[in-house]
């Protein structure tokens, strides 16, 4: 079956709703998934470490089946000599990208620092930040296994401050994926249990009597996983429900269409659902890049999902200029953004909707994904218009610092007590003017 890419015209009159029926994903709530999550959240909610056992047996078809929790457990010195035993070349992989990622991270965590001043009055006010003491990261391990998903999303847990971090991951069939468990040394992750779906997501949530209950849970899953994070929200805070993955290339015609052309399989391949787009003003070079992807479709494992990804949800859309582009882009709000152009700072500074922009022809996204150092968990289904890749300021909180001053408190008093008569609320007006010393 032949790939048939949308091709689309931003002057053409109807392309705005062509463009909305593009964009327009829900992810869809499938009511037997939300009705098994709620039943099995409730279940390891009200019997703890039986209810999880019993259903990781089940789920994950664990030989033998396990016969109490200390099973699932991964002892630090399997950790180690899972790392130990990687082939070189994967070994010395994993390391640099973890001593990137944990660079950026680094980076990053000195622009976040607290503050305090002083007002003439002696007034201190500020903010201190201060890191979770435990968080929950869920790392997928049914269909593929994510050494790089571990490394992003312990390593700013890490940098923060955070002093225990507890990943879980399945190991369906029994089988541990080697270089999960090395990214997880490299990592410094504490504790690993080799568990998953929402039973595992209600154990970091709630707890049970060898889970401790975690502050934060984060890490991408599939749908059980994602109903269940989004139910236990508000007992435990979450990173994002993450949906298709997406790439969106702005290209002025002067990159190797091969080169974009892969770079569009680069995420359509990661399933059916993900979204490939490119924006170009040049209709010959748009013209290349089809040949592009019918030439070098064939030549990929993973072409059928490729195939199905961009025939359902792809495009190549023609735009009157580059600016133009940038303000069809900021409308998207993508995951992920390729500016492969002559100049791109130029149109980056036009860019306020991305999750991670990559700038300039040799920035390839999948470069990003694994060792650039910039967290690869975005934000996606437009959520780029009011969030932000996930980072150390995930795993900190802030606190505000109010140290009021005799002095101080003759002025905020009387403000204080103004506007609290105003509201109705007494006591809140009497606390303020107990302060107050008589006027002379």
């Amino acid at each position: 079956m032949s790939l048939q890419i949308r091709k689309l015209d931003s002057a053409q009159p109807d392309f705005k709703q062509s463009l909305d029926a593009l964009l327009a994903f829900e992810a869809s709530t499938d009511e037997a998934i939300e009705k098994s999550v709620a039943s099995i959240l409730h279940d390891v909610k009200t019997r703890g470490d039986a209810a999880v056992l019993e259903y990781t047996n089940r789920f994950d078809r664990i030989p033998g089946g396990a016969a109490s929790m200390a099973h699932f457990d991964v002892a630090q010195a399997e950790l180690q000599a899972a790392l130990d035993g990687l082939p070189q070349a994967q070994r010395a992989a994993l390391q640099t990208a973890a001593e990137r990622i944990r660079a950026f991270h680094e980076r990053q965590k000195q622009e976040l620092g607290g503050f305090t001043y002083t007002e003439p009055d002696g007034t201190v006010l500020g903010q201190k930040i201060t890191p979770l003491d435990r968080v929950g990261i869920y790392v997928p391990g049914g269909k593929a296994a994510y050494p790089s998903s571990v490394l992003m999303n312990a390593i700013p847990a890490k940098v923060a401050g955070v002093q225990e971090i507890i990943m879980v991951v399945p190991t369906p069939d029994g089988v541990k994926n080697q270089m999960v468990l090395a990214a997880a040394a490299i990592a410094g992750v504490t504790r690993v249990i080799t568990i998953g779906g929402a039973q595992a997501v209600g154990a970091l949530a709630y707890g049970t009597a060898t889970i401790a209950p975690v502050d934060k849970i984060v890490g991408p899953g599939n749908a059980y996983v994602a109903a269940a994070k989004r139910r236990v929200f508000g007992t435990v805070g979450i990173d994002m429900i993450a949906g298709p993955s997406e790439i969106l290339v702005l290209c002025d015609g002067t990159t190797d269409p091969d080169w974009v052309a892969m770079d569009l399989f680069s995420q359509a391949e990661h399933d059916e659902l993900a979204q490939a787009i490119m924006l170009c003003p040049d209709a010959d070079y748009i013209a290349r890049v089809e040949a592009s992807i019918h030439k070098l479709l064939p030549t990929m494992p993973r072409h059928e999902t490729i195939r199905t990804s961009m025939s359902d949800r792809g495009a190549l859309i023609k735009v009157r200029d580059m600016q133009e582009a940038c303000d069809i882009a900021n409308a998207i709000a993508a995951e992920h953004l390729e500016i492969s152009a002559e100049n791109p700072q130029q149109w980056a500074d036009q860019i306020r909707h991305a999750g991670a922009m990559f700038l300039g022809r040799f920035s390839s996204e999948s470069l990003g994904d694994y060792c650039c150092g910039p967290n690869h968990v975005l934000p996606t289904s437009r959520t780029a218009r009011f969030s932000s890749p996930l980072g150390v300021y995930d795993f900190q909180k802030r606190s505000s610092i109010i140290f009021v001053s005799e002095a101080g408190a003759q002025t905020l008093g009387r403000v204080a007590a103004e506007l609290a008569y105003g509201e109705g609320l007494q006591a809140h007006a009497r606390s303020a003017e107990l302060r107050l010393k008589p006027v002379p």
